[in-house]
Parts: structure tokens; sequence; C-alpha cells
């Protein structure tokens, strides 16, 4: 069906690319299902990243060309090619789906779990402990209690205060990427204004410069008419008698040479 829609050539050109790098994009996830190792998989999802950015700047040019040529299409074919717009925006949101889906994945194959051993942690084992208690009184077992009960309270004092400086931080970086995210999509939008009006000069400047090369051919051709015309002037001034030179339409021969005679008296 796209292929049947009625296009200009500049709309064709870009529905093409974007075609294009659907293609890309579709063979690219195949290729990442047969990809075991997880950097390589990063890579992939990289370069996939990269084609999406492409394919929506693309999409934003036929949105754009598209307006530009909407006062000039009938109604029927403005809404054919609306309709492939929202086509190719659906197929790449289900693309980006798709990455989002790749992502996660892949994110929880990069989890690690660290599982310390108690021996490694420097404590007393259980029989130690035993051994200690046995050899203490009644209060002094209290007074160890109530000392790792307060370092215990002090440790989670501390664990509450990281937890509420990291969520802080959280909230502040969350805020700042919120922001910077924003700026950059602005900033992006902006290229591709930018480079969709460079593309519209670059077409107006070679219609400019085929003018030009037009209107100097029919001044050079005008040129040699009147050169033509002035050469049959001179010509036929200097040579009024020759038959071979035709006259100009609308310039009058030359007067004839006039003898006068006058009679003598005898």
């Amino acid at each position: 069906m796209a292929s049947n829609l009625p296009m200009s050539p500049e709309l064709e050109q870009i529905h093409g690319e974007i075609r294009d790098h659907f293609r890309a994009l579709a063979n690219g996830f195949q290729r990442l299902d047969k990809i075991k190792d997880s950097t390589r998989q990063s890579k992939q999802l990289e370069e996939l990243t990269d084609k999406m950015r492409d394919c929506k700047r693309l999409v934003k040019d036929f949105d754009r060309e598209l307006k530009d040529e909407e006062a000039r299409n009938p109604p029927e074919v403005n809404k054919q090619l609306n309709d492939e717009k929202q086509s190719m925006i659906k197929e790449l949101n289900s693309y980006v789906a798709l990455r989002k889906t790749y992502m996660s994945t892949l994110g929880n194959k990069k989890v690690e779990l660290f599982d310390m051993g108690a021996g490694a942690s420097g404590e007393p084992t259980a029989e130690e402990n035993v051994q200690v208690a046995s050899a203490m009184s009644n209060q002094e077992l209290v007074d160890a209690g109530m000392k790792r009960m307060d370092e215990t309270d002090q440790a989670i004092e501390r664990s509450k205060q990281v937890v509420e400086q990291t969520i802080e931080v959280g909230t502040q970086t969350a805020a700042n990427l919120k922001g910077q995210t924003d700026q950059m999509g602005r900033v992006v939008n902006h290229l591709d204004t930018i480079q969709f009006s460079l593309k519209k000069a670059s077409q107006l400047v070679k219609e400019i410069g085929r003018q030009v090369a037009t209107d100097k051919c029919i001044m050079m051709f005008l040129f040699l008419i009147v050169c033509g015309v002035v050469a049959i002037i001179v010509v036929k001034i200097v040579h009024p008698n020759n038959k071979d030179i035709r006259d100009i339409p609308g310039l009058a021969p030359p007067a004839p040479s006039r003898k006068l005679l006058y009679l003598r008296n005898p």
C-alpha cells in the first residue's frame, strides 16, 4: 500500500529511508536473539537505539514535508499519507517497546549477588559465644547484651541516615536528570528544525541556480539576434544596391540617388 501512495520526490525519499531503517531494526532485533554475550548484546542495543533516533528524526521530516504539501494535495491523498504516517509511528513505538524489554532483561542478567561467609566477617562463631557466655556472670551477660544492643541501635541509626541521604540525593539526581532530558529533547527538536531548514534552503538555491542559467541563455540569444540585426543594417547601408541582402521588415529601403538635369543656353 505504501508503495502505491502518490508522493512528491522529497516525501518518497524520506519514506524510503524510514522503511530502510525499519528493515535494519527488524534484522537487528533478530540478530539480538542469537547473541548470548551480554557485552555484545549491549553494543547491539546501542546501535539499534541510534537507528531509532534517526528513524524518529526522519518521521518528523516526513510530517513537516507533508504539512508543506497538504494544500496542494487532494483530501483523499492527504488522508492516505496521514494514515501512512500514523502506521510508521506505531511501528517505531513497537520497536521502542521491544528495546525496553531487552534492556530490562539485560539488566536482570547483570545483577550480582554477593554472599559473604561467616568466617570472612571476623565475627565469633556460635561455639565460641557459648564458651564465652559460660565463663561470664549474669550481670556481665546483661551488660554485654546491653552493649551489643546499643551498638546495634547505633548501626541502625547510621543506616537510617545513610538511607535518608541516599533518598535525598536520588531525588535531586532524578530532578536534574528530568531537566537535562527535557533540555536535550528541546535541543534535538531544534537541531531537527535546523536540518530541515537547511535542506529546504539547499533546494531553493538549486532552483535559483537553474533559473539564473536559463536567464543567461535567453540574454545570450537576444544579444546574438541584436548583433545580427545591426550587422544587416550596416551591410545594407554600406552596400545599398546589393540584391542578395533582403530588406528588413519595418526598415525603409535607402533612397535612390537623384541626378539634377539642367538646360544649357545656346
